[in-house]
């Protein structure tokens, strides 16, 4: 049917509403689940987000959602109550009970009996919290896959911190859920919207500095906590602690302050190194510029030796890959705790090179371009 052109305007679902009410005598809103679904969620509607884990960056994310208008955080979830994170570069306080009274804060303001729900247990919160539409992952990594697969599998669109899973099989399960059930999921790769990435892919997509064959990209990042080999000494676990919920998936094994906060990303049950926590960051450009997949080979090397408990103080990481369409074999270097690729006798000795501790550097038969992390 051909629209009506004196009248092709676009009209917003309150304002027809509105409309539509002074030639009817009643106007009746159907419910979500009869409109689209469970999953559908139409414009006019506030998303009810559910954040689980309330550490140093799920406050981070909490208080970028509080810029969000259609927005409201219903719930939180995390087997801890509360954080110092003041000896980190978050700085303040975390956990459940400091990040919900953040959430109950902001929105008093114009909700003066506002009330976020907490929860030890995200599943808990799951069986209860029916009107959740979309869950916020912000766990440690070993925890990535319980929580998204399981809100997924209950129709709640899913955006979870980098890096996706603790490792690859992981990865590819969390990947299939998604595309089985239908949800919108994002991971969380700060810079991949920005300007300078895309300006970085569009240069070498042109050929701004030739065919590329070898990529370096790095990070300062190395250990959060001490620089401790095997497993930490054991402790009482601290009031508010559910330590059974903390290790989730894994095996049991004692408390120790060296595990929480953030220091978790130092040990292999639980963290995946820096590489797993930057590499998504700073090696994004080349991923999409150069359309990288599955390398032919991997070469890693550890500064200080390997240790069964806990990640390298440093580590270089070489990746080969074949060609790509027009694109010829490319090696990709990736270096953290400290380690750099050698600085290019080209660069202008006024230049900082790559834009302090983290970078990447791309080198092309015609030239150089290098980049500051997260997709600068």
């Amino acid at each position: 049917m051909k629209p009506n052109t004196q009248n092709n305007r676009a009209f917003s679902r309150r304002k027809f509403l509105a409309t539509a009410g002074s030639a009817a005598v009643t106007v009746t809103v159907l419910p979500r689940h009869v409109l689209g679904g469970a999953r559908f969620v139409p414009p006019s509607e506030t998303v009810n987000i559910a954040v689980i884990g309330c550490g140093g960056q799920g406050r981070t994310n909490v208080r970028a959602l509080f810029n969000e208008p259609d927005v409201r955080i219903i719930a939180v979830a995390d087997p801890i109550e509360h954080h110092n994170l003041d000896r980190f570069y978050y700085k303040g306080v975390a956990g459940r009970k400091p990040v919900k009274a953040e959430i109950e804060k902001r929105y008093s303001s114009s909700n003066p009996n506002y009330k976020c729900a907490e929860y030890e247990d995200f599943r808990v919160m799951f069986d209860k919290e029916k009107s959740i539409d979309a869950v916020l992952c912000a766990t440690p990594d070993h925890l990535h896959v319980c929580v998204c697969v399981r809100a997924m599998r209950l129709g709640k669109h899913v955006y979870c911190e980098k890096p996706l899973a603790h490792c690859v099989e992981e990865v590819r399960l969390m990947a299939r859920v998604a595309r089985e059930t239908g949800v919108a999921t994002q991971m969380g790769n700060q810079g991949h919207s920005g300007e300078g990435i895309r300006a970085t892919v569009e240069w070498i997509r042109a050929g701004a500095i030739g065919p590329v064959r070898e990529v370096h990209a790095w990070t300062g990042a190395g250990l959060w906590g001490s620089q401790l080999r095997g497993r930490p000494p054991e402790a009482p676990v601290p009031s508010g602690v559910n330590w059974d919920l903390w290790l989730g998936p894994r095996n049991p094994r004692p408390y120790s302050p060296a595990y929480t906060p953030v220091t978790w990303r130092d040990f292999w049950a639980f963290g995946t190194a820096p590489i797993g926590d930057m590499a998504c960051h700073n090696l994004d450009p080349a991923f999409w510029a150069l359309d990288l997949a599955v390398p032919e080979t991997i070469e890693a090397t550890a500064a200080g030796g390997v240790d069964s408990e806990v990640v390298p103080v440093g580590s270089l990481y070489t990746y080969r890959y074949p060609a790509r369409g027009d694109m010829p074999p490319v090696t990709v270097k990736w270096y953290d705790g400290g380690l750099r690729p050698p600085r290019p006798e080209d660069l202008d000795p006024d230049v900082q090179f790559g834009g302090g501790a983290n970078g990447i550097l791309f080198i092309g038969d015609k030239g150089k371009i290098m980049c500051p992390g997260w997709g600068g």
